[in-house]
């Protein structure tokens, strides 16, 4: 089985293989002799720093980043071009937009405090967060006023009335991790309140360890040459790999996974999309002679699913065997599903009212899947919905009613979409990072990752999370490093009105995002490409360790977060557990050191650091033949006694016993079909169109939106949003149009996109675009999250419904703002 994975990876404050890191800066800028007399005791402890990094002036280093591997050429001490450092067969815009990470008008330059926390912070009027005046203040007085910050917190309210920020997109680095660091630095000073889950995912990975015994969602797939190979049906679910394939949690391994589509664009399979939008993948099948587009209602996919296994179930055409054998808890789901224990019968002609797609088609969708080798790729999308534990229950279940779990090319994925998720996994030795810290780290409380803005505003609140029962704290402090949470957390006016709450909110990160904006003190940090680190590559297959060498010098008087949290862990007393006295150059290098170990054991060749890192070139890691041929969960098919799975039963459990006595009004034992609280098939709908918010091939979330890339898809200088050719047409509106996009939470500008590829009565407003409200809350720049629905999926995940919103939509006819969020606030003092 793999290693894995983003959960790992995204959450190496719990697993990471070695502590955490030293003092200060990267090891580029340890050479500075200033620098090193202010490490102190650091520095005197310190090894011969023999790897520090020379920055090169002019020539070509080699540095990561989550859309790959990137070669960048320097000219004068300057960036002046990235690209990838390997010749991929597919396109990857993303890689060029180094250089504008790095020069943006939009990087915090210096400290800076809001002028009315700074004049009392005991009477800093919350009201004005946003619209008051900033003012620089020295890096020691950020410093001296985060400290007071914390010690008066934890004095007065306790350690769980802090809260800290981790589920971001943080460096791809394994040395510079700021989520990692920050909950590592509060953890030694006493405790903290965090997030649990994420926003990816949290439906489907709450769900799926009570159905299949693992988070599944961030595990490695049936790989794709079994693919290519072996399956005659692929069904791609709500997901858009070409779109979303250009990314990694850590460092993507290059265009594999893209190139796999290629290959099956190629070959003479039944490729079957099934997504209300036209997407990018719609697009690029669109031409295949077996490609079928199926659009229903969005929300709708478990009616959908529960049609076609209706009919699978009544003509007979479904596995006894491998529900009698590999499953627990069907006959309690077939009785739903035949009506019995309601009296209504989920057949094709039920499932046909609710989705909008004929009785045929979820008919012919039966055999299809049934008599062929079929690959279900579910994507993330539709579990970000209310009630979406529920998608990906049932797409298991439809997996165990086809029978093919197990079998080369058959069953279901959840992350093909994601990361290279089918690549084969390399025999490799694997880089550390840094981590929480030791036993003396302490989380007071947790609150589930999209529930924040709800715990904020109802502090005592008791609800119910995965068979347990979660009390909000009351929170005065909130930091965040490294992450953007007003991108994160869905109806951004409601998220504003729960900050006001806070007494105090730190935002640590190298640009004036919508989050610095509205925070007190703004600490500026540094860019992954100003500052030396190390990352494996590949989420899954792990097929590289690449160097990440710092390519410019620090820009303004951006610091390393390590550097921050180490004069601030000095000012609490707790500088050595925090540091261990090394600087990061020297957990670099034992990081590489550890892998090294590894190598060694395994016979794979690695050279020492100081050749490592001079070589300025990845290390590449053989696939072995028998990773070419994996097949998820082939193991469990062959023996389900002896590879059983981590359920109570051991089995696929399409009913759970341990669901069931949660007793959950809002998730059944077995996984079932309930309405939206916002849908296009209400009765009273409070708005008219559907708006999905899904990722930008452009963007990560909100990386990148702050570079030049935006001029690739910006409409009118404003977030794009894809509207059907005959809604546009009612409505008066065309491509180009800047348009009006509102309902009772809130509402943005967007410039419209008219076209036939997307469901009518839907629309696409893609998430990650700066919030940038004028003087009445009006966000110019199409900001998804001021629109979207801040409700639970249910009691048991408790994740984002961000996918469950509507809208009204008409041409706006008022006067046009510039979008100047990617500028330097104007309202600051130097």
């Amino acid at each position: 089985m793999s290693i894995s994975r983003r959960s790992i990876l995204k959450a190496s404050a719990l697993f990471a293989l070695v502590p955490l890191a030293p003092k200060l800066l990267s090891a580029t800028e340890a050479s500075k002799t200033t620098h090193a007399m202010k490490m102190g005791e650091v520095m005197s402890k310190a090894k011969e720093m023999k790897y520090v990094t020379k920055l090169v002036e002019n020539g070509e280093v080699i540095t990561g980043a989550h859309w790959g591997v990137l070669k960048v050429t320097l000219k004068d001490g300057k960036i002046v071009k990235s690209e990838g450092a390997f010749k991929d067969k597919m396109e990857n815009p993303l890689r060029s937009a180094t250089a504008d990470l790095v020069y943006t008008d939009s990087r915090v330059r210096y400290p800076m405090v809001r002028k009315s926390y700074l004049e009392d912070p005991h009477n800093n009027k919350p009201e004005l967060r946003g619209k008051d005046e900033w003012v620089r203040v020295s890096y020691d007085k950020a410093i001296k006023l985060i400290a007071d910050a914390l010690k008066e917190t934890r004095k007065t309210k306790g350690s769980e009335a802090i809260f800290v920020g981790g589920n971001g997109w943080k460096s791809s680095g394994n040395m510079h991790n700021a989520v990692v660091l920050l909950q590592r630095f509060m953890g030694l000073t006493g405790g903290f309140t965090k997030i649990t889950g994420d926003y990816s995912t949290g439906a489907a990975q709450t769900i799926l360890p009570h159905v299949l015994g693992s988070l599944e969602v961030y595990e490695q797939q049936t790989v794709y040459p079994v693919v290519l190979e072996n399956t005659k049906v692929i069904v791609i679910w709500g997901a858009n790999p070409l779109a979303t394939l250009m990314v990694g949690d850590t460092v993507i391994d290059g265009t594999a996974g893209l190139e796999f589509f290629n290959s099956i664009r190629k070959s003479d399979k039944t490729i079957v999309c099934i997504d209300p939008r036209g997407t990018e993948t719609v697009q690029f099948f669109k031409k295949n002679k077996n490609f079928k587009w199926i659009a229903p209602v969005p929300n709708t996919d478990v009616a959908l699913m529960l049609g076609i296994m209706h009919t699978m179930y009544t003509t007979k055409q479904y596995s006894k065997d491998f529900l009698d054998n590999y499953t627990t808890g069907f006959p309690k789901f077939l009785d739903y599903m035949l009506g019995k224990s309601d009296g209504v019968v989920k057949d094709a002609a039920w499932a046909s009212k609710i989705t909008s797609i004929d009785s045929k088609t979820i008919k012919d969708l039966a055999p299809l899947f049934y008599k062929n080798t079929t690959m279900l790729m579910g994507g993330w999308s539709m579990q970000r919905a209310h009630h979406g534990e529920q998608p990906h229950w049932m797409l298991v279940t439809l997996a165990s009613m086809i029978g093919q779990i197990g079998l080369p090319g058959g069953g279901f994925g959840f992350s093909y979409h994601y990361s290279n998720g089918g690549n084969p996994a390399a025999r490799a030795a694997v880089i550390g990072g840094m981590n929480v810290g030791t036993a003396h780290t302490k989380v007071t409380s947790n609150i589930p990752a999209a529930r924040i803005s709800d715990a904020l505003l109802n502090p005592g609140k008791t609800i119910e999370s995965d068979g347990k029962k979660v009390t909000y704290p009351e929170i005065e402090l909130m930091y965040w490093a490294g992450e953007n949470p007003l991108s994160h957390q869905q109806d951004v006016n409601k998220t504003l009105k729960s900050w006001q709450k806070l007494k105090t909110i730190i935002i640590q990160d190298p640009y004036w995002n919508m989050s610095a904006r509205h925070a007190d003190i703004v600490m500026p940090a540094t860019t992954e490409y100003e500052r030396d680190d190390i990352s494996m590559v590949g989420d899954y297959s792990h097929t590289m360790i690449t160097p990440m060498k710092a390519l410019v010098k620090r820009q303004y008087e951006a610091k390393d977060d390590y550097e921050i949290f180490s004069d601030l862990a000095k000012e609490l007393g707790v500088y050595e557990e925090f540091t261990e006295n090394k600087t990061p150059s020297m957990w670099i290098e034992e990081f590489y050191n550890n892998a090294l170990k590894q190598s060694k054991a395994e016979k794979l060749g690695m050279p020492d650091f100081e050749t490592f890192w001079k070589a300025n070139k990845p290390i590449v890691f053989e696939v072995p033949e028998e990773a070419k041929t994996f097949t998820r969960y082939a193991d469990f098919r062959e023996d389900p006694i002896l590879n059983a799975l981590g359920t109570p039963s051991g089995k696929i459990e399409i009913t759970s016993e341990t669901i069931a006595k949660m007793g959950y009004d809002d998730c059944r034992a077995y996984p079932s079909w309930f309405e939206p609280a916002e849908w296009l098939g209400m009765k009273d709908k409070p708005a008219e169109f559907h708006m999905l918010s899904p990722h930008s091939r452009y963007q990560l979330h909100s990386q990148l939106n702050n570079t030049s890339i935006r001029k690739l898809y910006a409409i009118s200088d404003r977030q794009p949003i894809i509207m059907n050719d005959k809604d546009a047409k009612a409505k008066g509106i065309k491509t180009g149009d800047v348009v009006r996009v509102f309902n009772k939470r809130g509402e943005v500008l967007a410039g419209a996109y008219v076209t036939k590829d997307i469901k009518q009565g839907v629309v696409t407003l893609s998430e990650g675009a700066w919030f940038n409200p004028d003087s009445k809350g009006l966000c110019k720049n199409g900001c998804a999250n001021v629109l979207t629905m801040d409700v639970p999926s249910s009691k048991l995940a408790n994740a984002t419904s961000v996918n469950t919103a509507l809208v009204n939509i008409e041409k706006y006819k008022g006067k046009l703002e510039k979008v100047d969020v990617y500028e330097q606030p104007k309202n600051m003092r130097l």
